[in-house]
């Protein structure tokens, strides 16, 4: 699909009729999205989504019976989601879900495009060099021993061994090399999918690290280039069996 002739195809989800037309609004307003159908419940929108191809979900979370966050948990394959809320307090959790944005109610339609814009620029990356979906372009990990990484408009050669640690921060990636920071506009779960498991390990939500950088592991943290990186609980125990097998 060309960009210039993108039309991202919208599903919104949202318990007030009226939110929804507004969110409908917003989308028939923006040339680069295409409404495709909305849902009043997590539970129709979930049927909707196993019978439709969807690019971009614009979900709220506070929904009877579901919430939009429990409906993203109950996916096995997620379009880019931009989750709706008049409750600001949900922001940590919903990044944590890698979510392209999140817009707190009522909502003005500059802020809706400036959301709408974030999706844009996340699939256009994502396609890459024809790698829908990666968030990086390239050949398959299996195959070779680097990937592409898409910075602004070029793709740059990450080789495998270079990079000591993966850090998410926010809606970019960060990329560590004793020589450089390679920042990139994708999500962490984009990142992990062109870095092979058998050279990195998840140790935390925010980190990825190389395991054959790794100098030590002490106080529940892992020493690598000159850095400490937490591991998180619920990784530490995968982490020392993986450890324990060299």
């Amino acid at each position: 699909m060309a960009t210039e002739n993108l039309s991202l195809r919208c599903l919104v989800v949202d318990d007030d009729p009226l939110a929804i037309q507004l969110v409908r609004n917003c989308i028939q307003n923006t040339p680069f999205l295409d409404f495709a159908g909305s849902a009043e419940d997590a539970i129709q929108a979930g049927e909707f989504l196993r019978h439709t191809t969807i690019d971009l979900l614009l979900l709220d979370i506070e929904m009877p019976l579901m919430s939009g966050l429990e409906l993203l948990r109950t996916l096995q394959v997620r379009p880019m989601v931009i989750l709706i809320t008049s409750n600001p307090n949900y922001a940590v959790e919903a990044f944590e879900e890698d979510v392209v944005d999140y817009l707190v109610k009522p909502i003005s339609y500059g802020r809706f495009m400036k959301a709408a814009q974030k999706a844009r620029e996340v699939w256009e990356i994502n396609q890459g060099a024809g790698v829908a979906g990666s968030g990086l372009s390239g050949v398959p990990p299996s195959e070779a021993d680097f990937t592409f990484v898409k910075i602004d408009s070029r793709l740059v050669k990450i080789p495998f061994a270079e990079v000591l640690y993966i850090e998410a921060l926010g809606d970019y990636v960060h990329l560590v090399t004793e020589q450089k920071k390679h920042i990139v506009y994708a999500t962490m779960k984009a990142v992990a999918s062109r870095f092979p498991e058998t050279l990195f390990m998840r140790v935390h939500r925010s980190f990825i690290v190389n395991v054959a950088r790794i100098t030590a592991i002490e106080d529940n943290a892992v020493l690598i280039g000159g850095r400490v990186v937490p591991i998180g609980q619920t990784f530490l125990r995968d982490v020392l069996k993986r450890i324990n097998q060299y």
